[in-house]
Order: structure tokens, then sequence, then C-alpha cells
């Protein structure tokens, strides 16, 4: 793939985003990506120009930590993510890439591609979750945090090449907790407020945004020259970047639609 410029990636999410369950047309050399996240799978589709083709996903619990914990629900997901995909796109997806968080053992992450082939895809590509946002970011010199739902990958770049790579516990999940037990309310009710209201608990989430920075920064060894690329959607909360910056004392790039930069990565590694 060409690397993009900010603006071509940020023009490239927002396609993306509007990609949801509707095709666009394609030029054809379909290739697919799925994302077995904490709380959703995702399927996503690029053509042969590498542009956003079509998005869809489901709610499942089959992963927690990246690790396959219900490998019947995760393969229903992903055949279930399939077949509407093959009904959209009017075509047959015979394979698909996905990725796994780099902290996992070789025994769990190759539990991503059976999953894939229990759902009717050959898996064509298997890699960690940095190195798949970096197939669209193509960071030069900085480094990519991935903050998933229960953990956080850190990969640093030097010329384009990664340099070091870590994950620690802590993501999403440990911010809807600390968001319900503020609020007195469900875990479930939690992440639904931050997904919908995050701007108003920046104030009950900042300790917890904190820990994640905190975890990126023990991670970023070495301390890279360019900017943090924050990535995954536990951080699209108003004023976070600006937190994980403040506490970093470094700079740090926020992308739109930033839980979309590892999905549709995945389609293109």
């Amino acid at each position: 793939m060409t690397p993009m410029t900010r603006t071509e990636t940020d023009e490239f999410l927002t396609a993306a985003a509007a990609r949801m369950g509707v095709p666009a047309p394609a030029a054809g050399g379909l290739r697919c990506g799925i994302d077995l996240g904490t709380a959703t799978v995702v399927l996503t589709v690029v053509d042969r120009r590498d542009q956003p083709v079509y998005l869809d996903q489901v709610q499942a619990e089959a992963v927690r930590d990246g690790v396959v914990v219900d490998f019947a629900g995760a393969a229903a997901a992903v055949r279930q993510l399939r077949e509407r995909a093959e009904d959209e796109l009017a075509t047959e997806l015979t394979s698909a890439a996905t990725a796994y968080p780099p902290g996992i053992s070789e025994a769990d992450a190759r539990a991503c591609r059976y999953v894939l082939e229990q759902g009717g895809l050959d898996c064509r590509a298997l890699v960690d979750e940095v190195s798949a946002a970096q197939a669209l970011l193509g960071v030069d010199d900085g480094a990519i945090a991935d903050v998933g739902g229960g953990s956080t990958g850190v990969g640093v770049y030097r010329g384009g090449q990664l340099v070091s790579l870590g994950d620690r516990p802590g993501g999403g999940h440990h911010l809807n907790l600390i968001l319900a037990g503020g609020l007195g309310v469900p875990v479930a009710e939690a992440e639904r407020l931050k997904r919908t209201h995050a701007g108003d608990y920046t104030a009950v989430l900042k300790p917890g945004i904190e820990r994640i920075a905190d975890n990126i920064g023990r991670l970023l060894d070495p301390r890279p020259a360019g900017p943090v690329h924050l990535v995954g959607g536990a951080l699209m909360c108003p004023g976070a970047g600006q937190i994980v910056a403040r506490y970093l004392d470094h700079p740090v790039v926020e992308h739109p639609h930033a839980l979309l930069v590892t999905p549709f990565g995945i389609a293109l590694s």
C-alpha cells in the first residue's frame, strides 16, 4: 500500500465509517479483515485500490483480553458477518486476515486463525494488532498505541521499521469499571454512556485514562522522535488525547473514527 498523508488517512477513515452495512462500488480484488474484539467482532473489506468498501460488526463477548474464551460464539459471529457481507456485496468471501494483541501466546494467536476457519474463511494473514494499524497509518518515526477493550499494545517505529513492541493490561473495559463505580450504574450502562456521552464524564474517566497513558509510557522504549498515534475505540472521548499527551509529555495524534484503524488495517495486511 502506498503511504498516505495524514489528511488522506483521515479521509480514508471518514469514508470507511460511511460503509457500515452499506457497500461502496468496488474496483475488484476484494480483501477481507476480521477483528476479534472484546465487545464486538468487526468485518472490513477493501478493494484492489486499497479503498474501504464495506464495514459491519456484531456484539460478541467471545474474546477477552485478546484470548478466545468462547470459540463457538466467536466462530458464529464470523459466520454471521461473512454471510451478511456476501449478501450485500453479491460475491463470495473465501478468505480473510485477522490479528491478535502483541502480548498473547503463540497458541492463543493461532486460535484466532481457527475461529476464521470455523466461520468459513481461510486465514490468509495473522498479524499483531499494532502491525495491522501500521498497515493503514504507515508511521515513519513515532509510535502506535492500540487501546483495546482489555489491553494496550504499543509499537515504536524508526524509519518505518518496528523497533519495539509490547502490550500491557488495561483498556476500555477498565474505563467502563471506573465509570460504573463513579456513577453507581451497571457496567453495561457505563459502557453505553461512555460511547454516547463520553464528554460528560471526562473528569470521572481521567484517572483511568492516565493509567492507560502510564502503560503507554512504559512501552515507549525507546521513546520515539515522532508522535504517538492513538487508535482503538477506548480513548475516543473529548480531551482524552490531551490527557495522554500531558501525562507523557509527548505529542499525540488522534484520528477520526480511530476505532476503525486496526480493523481496516487488518484488511490491508
